[in-house]
């Protein structure tokens, strides 16, 4: 495949030089020493010369994340903000109203209050539209809004906002949020543990340790490792809960880059808290980076029986760089590899398609990989689980509905008409998915528009197309047509794993994240069926064998 570059103007092809400041030259060290002469010049002239007023730091900005764009996803730079956001990430604890939220179209959204803090205090719900933040109307702040809400622990901030097309205002006092890596644990029967690592922050291993430890004591026997839906996080970390379950000085992850002294051996570094316990490892389509790290070590060293669906496949490790005047650059410094030496990057961000965009790895590509005990393991496309759960699959449609808040939004409209007790209380019947099948049918299908669809609408808005005459502009209405009756029959080709995220949202709404994992104990088949594996002895080690 030939590499496919995109076209950019010469700020973003230099900008990214002037971050480096003593940086290794090495034979092009002339050439690179000529393209910063010629930006800085062109820099130059261009804020002392353009006819409006220019703002160089905006256009620094815009520069560098242009061409950072044709690298892949995960090599970022960060300003000053962003520096802090991410240490706040890191640490598991902020100062903040205690709220996910999302900003969308000019708007933000509370996307989940969470339990006891300050957003939940005040009456803030999952759908709530914030308008106003102190004197700050939202729809004319440009910047990054979701920073008003946080603060020093203590301090007050009123919010103005909407809900059902009626305003209301409130005084939330904000305070320390602390951010748990493991969220819920709990026995789901008499021998079996659950154990739900949702962060992998500077708290994972010490909580999952925790855990273990309580869970051991209330008489546990084999366990549930639940990644599903983590999107990694500390490497160091990640070592350290395999650790839990391996012998120490075991090898857990490689790390191979151009760069010498990036290629490192990782290795286990503590005694572990019990390497018999029977394992499962829960992994979904959004279980990526630091959960492929634990899963796929788990499951070379066939410590661990995997169960779900395909992770994600991000098998690239990130550094950041400090820069000058308080930024930094997250790079993409090297590859890592599994214990029996997988890559499990699924993207290729090097060589793309003809529409810039990066291929994936095709499964004839994949290359054959023995575990420790000698069972067949592939590359190429994240972690492949065990045992495959069809309903953990999420397809490009579903993720659609989950991305552009449809699904969001009819448990909005549930929460609003129905009012629920108990967990025992809540029920998803079939006269319930075809009202959401209604409401996503009379939206239109405006948010989910195939390639197809784009390339029709694009080529019957040309001048040529006019002279296409009426017959033809009938067929293209009528294909149009056809597509939007194959979304509406992708409802019910879907329906079980679309209805399980409407399950999932829904229940939030009443019981919070809490709740939801509660109901997942008992209701959830990933979790059914690791429960019953483990408690099968016989067919549980003759997967591992």
């Amino acid at each position: 495949m030939k590499k496919i570059f995109k076209k950019r103007v010469i700020i973003p092809a230099l900008a990214l030089v002037l971050l480096f400041g003593a940086v290794s030259f090495k034979s092009d060290f002339f050439e690179i020493a000529k393209q910063i002469e010629i930006f800085t010049t062109m820099f130059k002239q261009l804020n002392m010369n353009y006819v409006d007023e220019t703002n160089p730091a905006e256009l620094m900005d815009g520069a560098i994340k242009e061409m950072l764009s044709d690298l892949d996803p995960y090599t970022k730079f960060y300003n000053e903000q962003d520096v802090e956001d991410a240490k706040i990430r890191n640490s598991g604890e902020y100062s903040g109203i205690g709220a996910a939220v999302r900003r969308n179209n000019n708007k933000i959204i509370i996307i989940e209050p969470y339990k006891e803090y300050p957003a939940d205090k005040a009456g803030l719900k999952a759908g709530d539209e914030i308008i106003k933040i102190g004197d700050i109307v939202i729809a004319d702040f440009k910047e990054d809004t979701g920073e008003l809400l946080k603060g020093a622990a203590n301090s007050k901030v009123t919010i103005v906002y909407k809900r059902q097309g009626k305003e209301y205002t409130t005084e939330l006092t904000r305070s320390k949020i602390e951010v748990d890596a493991v969220p819920f644990y709990k026995m789901i029967d008499d021998k079996t543990g659950y154990i739900v690592l949702a962060k992998f922050n500077k708290k994972a291993s010490a909580q999952t340790k925790e855990a273990l430890e309580k869970l051991k004591e209330e008489g546990a026997e084999r366990i549930v490792l639940d990644l599903r839906g983590n999107p990694g996080g500390l490497l160091r970390e990640s070592i350290d809960i395999v650790n839990l379950f391996v012998p120490k000085g075991e090898v857990i992850v490689t790390t191979k880059s151009k760069v010498k002294k990036y290629n490192r051996v990782y290795k286990t570094r503590k005694q572990p808290i019990d390497t018999e316990i029977p394992l499962v490892v829960l992994v979904n389509g959004r279980s990526a980076s630091a959960s492929e790290i634990v899963s796929g070590a788990l499951q070379d060293l066939d410590r661990a029986v995997i169960i779900g669906a395909r992770s994600f496949g991000k098998g690239l490790v990130q550094q950041p760089k400090k820069l000058t005047y308080g930024t930094q650059l997250k790079v993409t410094i090297s590859r890592y590899y599994t214990p029996s030496g997988r890559c499990i990057q699924a993207l290729d961000y090097w060589n793309r398609d003809e529409n810039g965009n990066a291929i994936r790895v095709n499964e004839s590509d994949y290359n054959a990989f023995k575990t420790k005990k000698g069972r067949t393991v592939y590359d190429g496309g994240g972690i492949n689980p065990d045992i495959e759960i069809a309903s953990q699959k999420t397809s490009d449609f579903t993720k659609s509905l989950i991305d552009n808040l449809v699904i969001f939004d009819y448990a909005t409209e549930f929460y609003t008409k129905n009012t629920l007790a108990s967990l025992n209380d809540f029920s998803f019947n079939e006269a319930n998915y075809n009202a959401f099948k209604q409401n996503v049918s009379a939206s239109g299908f405006d948010y989910y528009e195939t390639n197809t669809e784009k390339e029709l609408k694009k080529i019957m808005t040309t001048k040529e197309a006019e002279d296409f005459g009426n017959s033809v502009s009938k067929e293209y209405k009528d294909l149009l047509a056809s597509i939007k009756q194959s979304k509406i029959e992708a409802l019910n080709t879907y329906k079980e794993q679309i209805q399980k995220q409407l399950k999932n949202e829904i229940i939030k709404r009443y019981f919070y994240r809490e709740g939801l994992y509660e109901y997942q104990l008992t209701n959830d088949e990933a979790i059914k069926t690791a429960t019953k594996l483990l408690a099968n002895k016989v067919k549980y080690e003759a997967i591992l064998n």
